[in-house]
């Protein structure tokens, strides 16, 4: 075997292991993960030491976000639909139109509501909704599911100030205003060919069966008769933390550095704090609103977070697994060998943050590596769109995502889906998010060049 081969065979040799160990084995994804980041840990030649140090400083890392992410998030859409919050809003979307129109409708939302914040924090709050709808609406879940988890990852691709874009924006030296205008140009086709049309295509060719619902769409129906507050006060509480993240967002063109209101606005606008503002804020107006004693507020809450637990040990462990690929330099071979490619940089840029992406699952590492191989690339190639270029970075970033990322756990679990059923839903969603933006990023490019 070649030694500049190895790298690259080691890590699918542990993807196969980690698929086998829980779709054959049936073993826990959790303990599942663990197995396969040890066996990538000591294929990458490190010491058995090493092997739980790295896989210790992965699992912490993600969970220092992610895991409080979740938690709250799961308190608020305990709230929302214990106090009858969600039918409101499930009852607003139905009115809007034929129940056909619901995959359009909740991708658009999702679309808007994904624009300020993190991907994570977005998912977790629109879940509830997604089973309410769902419930309300008698429809199949992935017929919601789809269409909301497609609105928000076009956000997350292609429009600042998402981690990925913001990291091409930079490194590219790119124009901001040039940059979100092509991105809705690329964004608002690609949500509706892989929201409500890739959903109808799901729903009839791929056919899942979700497991047990991690919310219980039947909450609203089992509680005491009691008022359900008013939905101007149910959307204000959804509201709540991307409103504070925008406030952060455009409040720093206004608040110097180290003013104590920049303070402020940094400190309420991080979504963590954003989050936890929201749940107390939950606690009176959905929770003591609705009627519900403080005992049995904290109760549901302790009920909410429960099933919660394994997704946030899931979610950890993918990042061990992450920071193990990490340890095989893989991501570093390819941007090597990818250096030496003679095409567009448009489609070098997507390219390699696509293979990078596939290799360590990271979205961020990818398009942040994959822009610091392109840039010189681009400066010295004549009429290339430094814009466009950005945008195709932080598309390939999106492609094929699998067991490595975060984001295929999160869909998975809260939606109680099978590995194959993922794999058939979320990671061929993405997968054609990420082709759609660079054919579209290709077309604008012929048409303004």
């Amino acid at each position: 075997m070649s030694p500049s081969l190895y790298p690259l065979i080691a890590p699918v040799i542990a993807i196969v292991l980690l698929v086998l160990l829980i779709t054959k084995v049936k073993l826990h994804p959790f303990l599942a993960l663990i197995i396969t980041s040890g066996f990538l840990g000591c294929a990458a030649g490190l010491a058995p030491t090493a092997v739980v140090k790295s896989f210790e400083k992965g699992f912490g890392g993600i969970l220092s976000s992610v895991g409080l992410v979740v938690g709250l998030g799961t308190m608020l859409g305990g709230l929302l639909l214990e106090s009858g919050g969600a039918d409101r809003i499930a009852n607003a979307f139905i009115g809007l139109g034929s129940k056909r129109w619901i995959p359009a409708a909740i991708c658009a939302a999702s679309l808007l509501i994904g624009l300020p914040h993190l991907f994570d924090v977005s998912f977790v709050m629109l879940v509830p909704l997604v089973y309410a709808i769902a419930h309300r609406t008698k429809s199949p879940l992935m017929m919601v599911g789809i269409p909301m988890a497609a609105g928000l990852y076009v956000s997350h691709g292609l429009l600042p100030p998402h981690p990925s874009p913001t990291l091409a924006l930079a490194a590219l030296h790119a124009d901001a205003g040039r940059t979100i205008f092509y991105g809705l140009l690329v964004a608002i086709p690609m949500a509706i060919l892989s929201g409500p049309l890739f959903t109808a295509f799901a729903m009839r060719f791929l056919p899942v069966t979700p497991g047990e619902g991690l919310y219980s769409p039947a909450v609203a129906d089992k509680k005491e008769q009691r008022q359900s507050p008013p939905l101007g006060l149910v959307l204000v509480t959804v509201l709540l933390p991307p409103v504070l993240m925008m406030l952060r967002t455009f409040g720093r063109n206004y608040a110097p550095t180290g003013t104590p209101l920049r303070e402020f606005l940094e400190t309420v606008g991080d979504p963590i704090v954003s989050l936890l503002i929201a749940v107390l804020f939950a606690i009176w107006s959905l929770g003591v609103k609705s009627g519900l004693t403080l005992p049995q507020i904290q109760k549901l809450l302790g009920k909410s977070v429960a099933p919660a637990a394994a997704v946030i040990l899931i979610l950890g462990a993918g990042g061990g697994l992450k920071e193990m690929l990490m340890a095989t330099h893989i991501g570093e071979n390819i941007a090597h060998w990818a250096a030496h490619w003679s095409i567009s940089p448009l489609v070098l840029g997507w390219a390699v943050a696509a293979l990078i992406r596939i290799a360590i699952g990271s979205a961020t590492v990818a398009t942040a590596a994959a822009a610091g191989i392109v840039a010189p690339i681009a400066a010295a190639t004549p009429g290339v769109n430094i814009e466009l270029l950005v945008l195709a970075v932080s598309s390939g970033g999106l492609m094929l995502s699998h067991l490595n990322d975060s984001g295929f756990w999160l869909f998975k679990e809260y939606f109680r889906l099978s590995v194959g059923d993922t794999l058939k839903t979320w990671t061929l969603l993405v997968s054609f998010q990420s082709i759609v933006a660079l054919v579209m990023i290709l077309l604008i490019n012929a048409f303004i060049g």
